[in-house]
């Protein structure tokens, strides 16, 4: 797989100089949860990236539950955990890879292409016996230095813009209930944005919680094939990210990520809103 590499590997080669890991772990609701399992104990050598503090920036009347971070805060904190323009990195969490894929998506929109997730999460990682630590790493002084790549992403203008082009498809990432606006339990509204096509994130993931391979992907998403442009919503931009992985590994890379999402979507009362069967 492209994007995902097994727990072998990183045992193999995660005490290497270049390569640094990233401890994604968060729990939505219980904003404390994820640092307090880091604290317990994590792989060594990880860095903790918290999903609010450092991978979202401040929430506003618009721009959805988790807006993205500033580029040059993140940088910071990318640069005191060692990661620079040469480190492989390598992200874990404990929720499927959610919060793994939100880190992943940022380095790859900052400009920094080795940039992988660790197959199964965490708590497999120790089942497996592989070893884990409570020691914190010692913070470090490099230098990263982002290169946004603009094209990654659509705002609320460009999504409605497009929202009955030819070839351009809309993929909600949610579970079919809150698609379908029969449930929401999250945001004030519910539905979905019109015409879009529900695939839910945790289906690019096995029975064994490990990550279908490329070609289950493309088999996944079959139906997309001849799309023009795909653009990747969730409720606020972090369960989005999953699908853009699973795309990329499917062959897809006309993928964009509308990251403000569903939260953002219905923060502007005028746009429209569907439910039910598309």
């Amino acid at each position: 797989m492209k994007h995902v590499v097994s727990q072998e590997w990183l045992f193999e080669h995660g005490i290497q100089d270049h390569i640094v890991i990233a401890d994604c772990r968060f729990i939505l609701g219980q904003p404390e949860a994820g640092k307090q399992s880091y604290d317990i104990d994590h792989i060594c050598g990880a860095f903790y990236f918290d999903l609010e503090r450092d991978l979202s920036g401040p929430k506003e009347k618009h721009g959805g539950r988790h807006p993205l971070p500033d580029p040059g805060k993140l940088a910071a904190k990318l640069g005191r955990a060692g990661i620079h323009e040469h480190s492989v990195v390598v992200a874990y969490d404990d929720q499927g890879g959610a919060m793994a894929s939100r880190f992943w998506w940022l380095l790859k929109y900052l400009g920094h292409d080795e940039v992988y997730i660790l197959d199964k999460g965490y708590s497999a990682w120790k089942e497996a016996g592989y070893p884990v630590t409570e020691e914190l790493p010692v913070e470090q002084q490099a230098v990263f230095t982002p290169k946004v790549r603009s094209e990654m992403l659509v705002n609320v203008e460009q999504v409605k813009d497009r929202l009955k082009r030819p070839g351009t498809v809309l993929v909600d990432s949610r579970e079919e209930k809150r698609y379908l606006g029969l449930e929401e339990t999250i945001d004030p509204v519910a539905g979905h944005i019109p015409g879009a096509k529900q695939y839910f994130w945790k289906e690019g993931l096995q029975a064994s919680g490990g990550w279908k391979d490329a070609s289950e992907q493309k088999a996944r998403f079959a139906d997309l094939r001849n799309a023009d442009e795909l653009i990747v919503y969730c409720g606020s931009g972090v369960t989005a990210c999953p699908n853009v992985l699973a795309l990329s590994e499917a062959g897809f890379d006309n993928v964009k990520l509308y990251a403000g999402s569903w939260s953002d979507w219905i923060s502007y009362k005028d746009n429209p809103v569907a439910t039910g069967k598309e």
